[in-house]
């Protein structure tokens, strides 16, 4: 879907076209008879939808290597010497006694010259006892010492260690980040057949993926993993191993693979939630296939993001980064100034400089420690098609409350599809078509917990209470999830 209160998204972008805009408010109650499951319309149940469609973007499926897809002042006077000594004065010429000049009649006598005398020897000796005391300082201070002149290098250079650079937090974060947690990002080198015009051809591609277990368990993209044949899991230090695809997420594009092997290094798991714009994040991956464990840096550029990616898959709730990534670095960790990731790289906008998109960690929490337990992976499923309510869209909708998620008809490749689908359990739990969710078990969604990553905190075979607004009047209807179909 697209966001309306982020205009960028709505850029139509070369391998897309904007679908047809969703019907407008009030809406009107599907014919009875109709209704059929989004899954089958083509438009995935418990998927959000928007005004206009979000921009395409560029997967970073394996490359191709049959078809080519992926691999593709002088003159100047010298500088004045440094001064031996920074506190030492420089020499002047020796003063000139003078005599005085007399007023006519003033006294020549004896006792007068002696006065005189003992006058000037007194003010000498101040000026000797002066100068001794202003030179004891400076050497007690350590001025006047050879051994504490600033040490240099060649002319006009001063060296030393106050004079290196120093780096700021940032480039420490990133190096240490780095040294961290490369030992635990894999490059993914899959193969398969492809049935092309001239026949079936062997193609094989690279994508990467992280450990987040000891035990062998990697998370990475599902389109760099789905259709292989083989599939092969190097590690920084040299190893490669075989690889089995365990399961693939249904509402996502992730997926779990496994290997076998010891003393496998982890990456520690982040808090996606609590993220902010502008935050430092790293990421690491294997971009084009051949430049393994390439680190790249950058800031979260935004949050919340829906984006249609390669076969009109929708993605939503993405985290948005101007951090350099290429195609190859599908699969490989976000990561955050600590280390930990908060997310994992999954596309970047088509024709764009700076726009990438990773899924948020806590949204693939769940499916990670379902295959750590064996078992399958699967997600809740409620059976509705909904949009995230904004301000904007509230206005112009003279709707009562400016979050949530409102319950209408999506739109499939053959038209329109039902808002609530049949059969399903949103359907049992009475849910209609115009229903607002404001909360789900007392969690108000909202921009910062929409309602599919409030969702995947809950298992298959949970109820939950749904609170909704319907026609001014607040209900709240039990529902129990039920698994999300394969699309």
């Amino acid at each position: 879907m697209t966001d309306p209160q982020h205009p960028d998204d709505t850029e139509i972008t070369r391998r897309h076209e904007v679908p047809a805009e969703p019907p407008a408010w009030p809406p009107t109650p599907a014919t009875p008879g109709t209704p059929a499951s989004a899954a089958s319309a083509g438009m995935p149940a418990d998927s959000a939808v928007g005004d206009a469609a979000s921009p395409a973007v560029e997967r970073f499926s394996p490359p191709s290597e049959p078809r080519n897809d992926w691999s593709r002042h002088e003159g100047e006077a010298a500088p004045a010497t440094t001064p031996e000594r920074w506190y030492e004065p420089a020499a002047v010429a020796a003063s000139v006694p003078t005599t005085p000049v007399r007023p006519a009649g003033s006294d020549t006598g004896r006792s007068g010259r002696r006065g005189i005398g003992t006058l000037l020897a007194a003010s000498l000796l101040s000026a000797v006892l002066a100068s001794s005391g202003t030179v004891l300082a400076l050497r007690a201070t350590g001025a006047l010492d050879r051994s504490a002149a600033v040490p240099t290098g060649p002319i006009g250079t001063t060296v030393g260690a106050s004079n290196q650079p120093r780096p700021n937090s940032e480039n420490t974060a990133t190096i240490d980040v780095a040294a961290a947690v490369s030992p635990a990002v894999v490059r993914i080198t899959i193969g398969g057949d492809v049935d092309t015009s001239n026949g079936i051809i062997p193609e094989t591609g690279v994508g990467s993926g992280v450990i987040y277990n000891a035990a062998g368990w990697i998370l990475t993209n599902r389109h760099v993993v789905e259709g292989s044949d083989s599939l092969a899991v190097e590690l920084n230090d040299g190893r490669v191993l075989d690889g089995t695809v365990y399961g693939i997420d249904t509402l996502t594009d992730l997926a779990i693979v496994k290997v076998e092997g010891t003393g496998l290094p982890t990456a520690s798991l982040g808090d996606s939630s609590a993220l902010k714009v502008g935050q430092l994040v790293i990421a690491i991956g294997s971009p084009l296939g051949t430049y393994t464990n390439s680190v790249t840096s950058g800031i979260v550029s935004a949050k919340g993001r829906s984006i249609i990616a390669d076969g009109n898959d929708q993605l939503n709730n993405l985290i948005q980064t101007d951090a350099a990534i290429n195609p190859g670095n599908s699969g490989g960790p976000l990561l955050d100034a600590g280390g930990n990731v908060v997310g994992i790289n999954t596309a970047i906008a088509a024709d764009s400089n700076g726009i990438g998109f990773a899924i948020p960690i806590d949204i693939a929490r769940p499916i990670m420690d379902q295959a750590v337990a064996g078992q399958k992976l699967a997600r809740p499923y409620m059976g509705i098609v909904y949009r995230a309510l904004d301000l904007q869209y509230a206005e112009a909708n003279d709707l009562p409350v400016s979050a949530g998620a409102v319950i209408i008809p999506g739109n499939g490749p053959d038209g329109p599809t039902p808002a609530v689908v049949r059969d399903s359990p949103a359907e049992a739990a009475g849910l209609r078509q115009g229903d607002i969710i404001v909360k789900v078990d007392a969690q108000a969604i909202d921009g910062d917990h929409p309602l599919d990553a409030t969702l995947s905190e809950f298992a298959p075979g949970d109820t939950i209470s749904v609170e909704v607004l319907r026609d001014g009047v607040t209900q709240t209807v039990s529902l129990t999830l039920a698994v999300r179909p394969d699309r």
